[in-house]
This record gives C-alpha cells, sequence and structure tokens, in this order.
C-alpha cells in the first residue's frame, strides 16, 4: 500500500492524505482547503493532485475548513463514495461548508465588479451553495470508540482528540495479503488543559502515524488567562480609546472560547459594559451546535453548567445574521466589539471590518491564534509594516494590531508529545509529520527522533510505500 501527501505537507493548511491499496482502492483522509498562501491559494485550491472519481472512501477527523473545506468540489468533481466522520463533525462541516461557499461566492462577485471595471475575465468560485447543500449527502455519522467497517479492507476508530467538538484521531486497521497494518492520522490534536473540551485520549499501538506538528516548536503561553487577556484588550481599545476592537476568530471553536472567556468575566462582574457583537453567521450556528454536545465538555464547565444554563451568552452579546447589519456596524461609533470570522482575517466578514477600520488610531484588530504567514492575518502583525492590500485597495494600518498567542485550540510540542507517549517508538515503523511549517517541523523531528521515533516530513504530493 501507498500514502501521498497532496496537502498540509510542509504547510499548515490543505489536509488531504491518500491511503491506496494493491488492489486500487483509494481512502482519502481529510479533503481540506488551502488558507493564506497568498496568490496561490486559489490555484492549489483547484487542483487536487488525484482523480476525484477514483477515491472510494473519504474518512473526516473534523469540521474545519482546512480539513473539509474542499469535500464539495470533490462531489462535484465525481466523487462518489461515503464521508465518515463523528456527528458533531457532521453538524459543524454542513454549516461550514455552506458558509465556505456564500462566502466565496460574495467575494467573487465583489471582485468581479472591479474586473469588469478593469476589463478583466470574471472568476467563478471553488463551489456554489447548492454543491456545498449536496455535498452533505455523503456523510455518514459514527460514533467515538467503536471501530467500524468499511469495507472487507479497511475498520475505523475514531478517539476524540480535544481540539474542537467532533474532532477525531483516525484509526485504520487495513488488511492486505492476509496482513493487518495499523495507521493512525492524529487529524489535529488539542489542548490537555482545554477551557472547554475534554483531553485527546489515549489510542491503540500502531504502526503507522501520521501527526500534525502546528505548534510543534513552541510552547503556549499559560501564565495569563484568556478571560485576563480579553479584558485587557477590551479596556483598553473600547474604556481608554473609545473604538472597535474587531476580534478576527474562528467559527468553530475559537469563537466559542471567547464567549465562554467574556461569560466569565460578566459572572465575576468584571466585564466592561460595552456591545458585543458575533457578526457571521458560521459563528452563530456553530455557537448553537456547539451547545447540543455537552458531554465533549470538561469538568470545569459541567460545574459552569450547573450554576449558568447558557455558558456562551451574558448581558450585551448580540448575533448579527443579516448582510445589512453587517454593514451598519461600519456607520456606528464605538466603543463595542465585533467578533467576526475568518480567523487568518483572510476570508468573510471580519475582512470587511478590517477594511473599514484598519486606517483609524481609535481602532483594534485582535488576532487570536494561527495565520498562515501569507495570509492577511499574518501581514498585520509583521514589525514595522504600514501599508497592506485588501480586496485590491491599499490601506494605512493605523489601527493598534494585536494578538493572543495562547488562545490556538492546537496543543503545543508538550501537548504533541504526551498525545502519542501512549505509543511504543519501537513498534512506529515511521511518524509522518504533516500540518507545520517546515522550519517547524524540523525543531519537532530532532525533538521526536529523540524519543525514539523513525521521523519524515514529506513533501507536497510525495508518495511512500507503507510495508
Amino acid at each position: 500500500m501507498k500514502i501521498a501527501f497532496h496537502g498540509a505537507a510542509r504547510t499548515v493548511t490543505g489536509s488531504k492524505h491518500l491511503l491506496t491499496l494493491k488492489n486500487g482502492k483509494k481512502y482519502l483522509l481529510d479533503c481540506g482547503m488551502f488558507q493564506g498562501l497568498g496568490k496561490d491559494t486559489d490555484a492549489m485550491n483547484r487542483q487536487f493532485g488525484f482523480d476525484p472519481t477514483t477515491i472510494d472512501t473519504l474518512i473526516l477527523s473534523h469540521a474545519h475548513v482546512d480539513h473539509c473545506g474542499l469535500i464539495p468540489k470533490l462531489v462535484a468533481d465525481g466523487f462518489k463514495g461515503k464521508i465518515y466522520c463523528t456527528p458533531a463533525t457532521k453538524e459543524l462541516s454542513a454549516a461550514l461548508m455552506e458558509d465556505s461557499a456564500g462566502i466565496q461566492e460574495n467575494d467573487v462577485r465583489y471582485e468581479n465588479k472591479r474586473r469588469a471595471q478593469e476589463g478583466l475575465p470574471y472568476l467563478k468560485p471553488l463551489y456554489t451553495t447548492d454543491q456545498a447543500l449536496a455535498a452533505v449527502d455523503y456523510f455518514v455519522p459514527v460514533d467515538y470508540n467503536t471501530w467500524f467497517t468499511v469495507d472487507e479492507n479497511i475498520e475505523v476508530m475514531y478517539t476524540d482528540a480535544g481540539h474542537i467538538i467532533g474532532s477525531a484521531a483516525v484509526h485504520l486497521k487495513i488488511t492486505e495479503d492476509g496482513k493487518v497494518t495499523r495507521l493512525t492520522f492524529s487529524g489535529d490534536v488539542g489542548r490537555y488543559r482545554d477551557v472547554i473540551l475534554k483531553s485527546p485520549k489515549e489510542f491503540p499501538q500502531t504502526d503507522y502515524l501520521i501527526l500534525e506538528s502546528t505548534y510543534g516548536n513552541s510552547l503556549h503561553d499559560n501564565a495569563t488567562t484568556t478571560p485576563d487577556q480579553i479584558l485587557e484588550w477590551v479596556e483598553k481599545a473600547c474604556i481608554q480609546k473609545k473604538g472597535k476592537l474587531i476580534i478576527a476568530a474562528f467559527s468553530v471553536g475559537r469563537t466559542q472560547e471567547i464567549l465562554y472567556a467574556l461569560n466569565q468575566l460578566e459572572l465575576e462582574r468584571r466585564l466592561p459594559d460595552v456591545p458585543y457583537y458575533v457578526d457571521s453567521p458560521l459563528s452563530v450556528k456553530a455557537t448553537e451546535i456547539v451547545k447540543h454536545y455537552p458531554q465533549y465538555f470538561n469538568k470545569t464547565i459541567q460545574k459552569v453548567l450547573l450554576e449558568d444554563d447558557d455558558p456562551f451568552g451574558f448581558k450585551g452579546l448580540k448575533f448579527i445574521k443579516s448582510v445589512d447589519e453587517s454593514k451598519m456596524l461600519n456607520f456606528k461609533n464605538g466603543p463595542f466589539v465585533v467578533i467576526s470570522a475568518s480567523g487568518m482575517a483572510d476570508a468573510g466578514r471580519v475582512k470587511h471590518h478590517i477594511s473599514n477600520n484598519i486606517e483609524s488610531s481609535r481602532n483594534t484588530i485582535l488576532l487570536t491564534g494561527y495565520c498562515e504567514p501569507h495570509s492577511l492575518g499574518a501581514k498585520l502583525q509583521e514589525p514595522g509594516r504600514r501599508e497592506v492590500n485588501i480586496f485590491g485597495v491599499s490601506h494605512e494600518i493605523n489601527a493598534e494590531i494585536g494578538s493572543i498567542r495562547s488562545m490556538s485550540a492546537h496543543g503545543d510540542y508538550d501537548d504533541l508529545c504526551q498525545f502519542i507517549a501512549c505509543q511504543d517508538p519501537k513498534q512506529v515503523k515511521r511518524l509522518f509529520l504533516v500540518h507545520g511549517e517546515y522550519n517547524v517541523q524540523t525543531d519537532f523531528k530532532n525533538r521526536l527522533i529523540k524519543k525514539g521515533f523513525d521521523v519524515e516530513i514529506p513533501e507536497m504530493h510525495q508518495e511512500e510505500s507503507l510495508t
């Protein structure tokens, strides 16, 4: 059998790993969208590196766009198999894919107005809303901790990865020529001190391990709590400067963590009395879906639920749904807080908010997670940068730019090492590092080699034999 790495190979986004057996059957692990890679992003998302019509089954780890965002295109281009995932992942993916299609359609419409004036050819979205809705019919939900049969060659089990609601590490038993080979794909690994979710679970011994490495050479700062950090930014931006605080946050996971932190501040009677807006249709849907799965919450939030039936709601919070309501925020004077997607600020409503507010020194833009090096979020954080291009227009950066790095839903190298501590390195034939920047992966590889693992960092579209 062979494994090919068609995404998240020496880069963080675009997770796609293709397992091919001797009999020709093909199983795809994730089908994610590339994000934040500059002018190359669109072209990379239009070329899978394989023929979608040849894929028999898709096995999905979780519902982030860089892991599930290209599923509608996969289906539209001829995929006809089943898509396995956890129940929460199915709900979240359905909302995310529809939202992604809508964003693409709106952005293309906006861009095509400019292109028409310049006599340039029109652009098309990667997929439409109708195609996103049609893709949901292929999803088959399965629970954690139960082996299920895909076909005569493959058995699969999901274990909780603690990254977002429904996220899973994927474990496969592959039968070929009468021999069983075990392969584990980590998906994205969460943190062992997450404020909302349970910790990642131990998993059975494997022969081959595909491991994410986003924060493989760094440790998260746990000295200051998330509520305290957010309070500091709200007070500085809204109370002292009387301006707007624009928070770029991933709709699934990060937004809920921010809302939970703000709710904690209210329970402690420390929440500043200003309006708080969540301006992202996906964030609204995702927050409601997260509430459907309290069984995945950790003990701390379970205790909070005994006193507060909505740990993501508080005084002054309003969810913005319509485009008109969103646009009106640009004409409303501060102070107030806007939490909007996407987290890298490369798409969605937050990009429009940044465009409309970046030139005023009264305003503040806060990034709350990882940003690809070429993304708008990363550019905003470049030291000394004074201008940035948004929607083809150059803007002076007069607003204050801030970040909270410790909020990441990805585990740091201590978390990742704890995640694989259940494995005997001598029994793991090879460990493949994916979902990370190459310099980070190189550092993490050296750390893992010292633990006894045989580590490889595959390049994009690299194929390896598993014996």
